[in-house]
């Protein structure tokens, strides 16, 4: 079950090249000289997705990502995967654009759905471009949600530059309150980047506003009185360990907050963000956790468990999914 994923961030280092020559578009600021991502620091990951939208074309390009990511998360195991999707980046903001994005992706998800791998669209506003801007990309998901899950588009997000009053999601997050709850009217499920730069506040402002998935959350460790009122209200966290250990956030794998967040009675889940960019897979994390924590088969099932819970899709969708999880052992909060 992955959650959080970029749809720009999965985005094979090949398929782009390929694109990039074809246009003759400049990717210096992309590829190294091997070919690969240039890899992002703390902060560096909105350029970068903004540097790869600059050479994606229209909706067939997208479309033909979304096969290619949903078919490299097949083989991985995945089951299910929310795409994180901006009309900024695809489109420009514009409606009538955005909606022949959705209809492209949405055609594409139903024939991978036929091989195995369910998905759904977040509607993702790019904080760092300020508040109308989110609003614009509020009103595109509400004007292409599905019913209860059951359209493709099912979500809306805030994602960004974290750190600094008016740029950070979390600094503001009440300033960007208009657009979920358009996005609330619309039916969407909502889910909010806790940027890790400005601290355990950053949480508590999510939560304030209603917002039952959270990612990733891990300044929250620093106040148990958060930690028991994330616990208490069943928010569902978007944990991506290996995506933090590789932007420095975290040292090492021993030292993420993730486990002091399920024993804290946390519903913790695990996602590779924006795997392509940063080097991480929904198989790598699982070994890596297992190696740090000790955890096994019944830890990683309960959290597959948790994210389908905390899942966007409609409930017959959510329903055939779990009948694919491994069963839960123990005790079943």
């Amino acid at each position: 079950m992955e959650l959080r994923l970029s749809l720009e961030g999965a985005a094979p280092p090949a398929f782009l090249r390929d694109l990039a020559a074809r246009r003759r578009a400049d990717g210096a600021a992309i590829f190294d000289k091997t070919g690969h991502y240039r890899r992002p620091g703390a902060g560096g990951l909105p350029a970068l997705h903004d540097a790869v939208a600059a050479i994606m074309g229209g909706p067939e390009d997208h479309a033909r990502l979304l096969r290619i990511v949903l078919e490299t998360c097949a083989e991985q195991g995945v089951l299910y995967a929310e795409l994180s999707v901006s009309p900024e980046l695809c489109g420009a903001g514009d409606l009538a654009a955005w909606r022949e994005h959705v209809a492209a992706w949405t055609e594409t998800a139903a024939a991978m759905r036929a091989q195995g791998i369910d998905s759904r669209g977040i509607v993702t506003a790019l904080a760092h471009h300020g508040q109308a801007r989110a609003r614009a990309a509020a009103r595109c998901a509400a004007e292409t949600a599905g019913a209860g899950g059951a359209g493709w588009i099912a979500g809306f997000g805030l994602a960004g530059v974290g750190g600094g009053a008016g740029r950070g999601i979390t600094s503001g997050a009440r300033d960007f309150a208009w657009a979920f709850d358009c996005a609330c009217e619309a039916g969407l499920g909502l889910t909010c980047r806790a940027a890790e730069e400005s601290g355990a506040q950053a949480v508590r402002d999510a939560l304030a506003l209603g917002i039952r998935r959270i990612g990733p959350g891990l300044r929250a460790t620093e106040d148990g009185a958060l930690v028991r009122a994330l616990a208490e209200a069943g928010v569902t966290l978007e944990l991506c360990p290996g995506a933090d250990i590789a932007q420095g956030l975290c040292p090492g794998w021993a030292a993420h907050p993730i486990a002091r967040l399920a024993d804290g009675g946390c519903r913790v889940t695990v996602s590779a963000e924006a795997p392509a960019f940063l080097g991480t897979a929904p198989d790598g994390e699982y070994d890596r956790l297992a190696d740090a924590f000790g955890w096994g088969e019944a830890e990683f099932a309960r959290m597959s468990h948790w994210a389908l819970d905390g899942a966007f899709c409609d409930r017959a969708s959510a329903a055939r999914l779990r009948a694919g999880l491994p069963p839960l052992s123990g005790r079943a909060d």
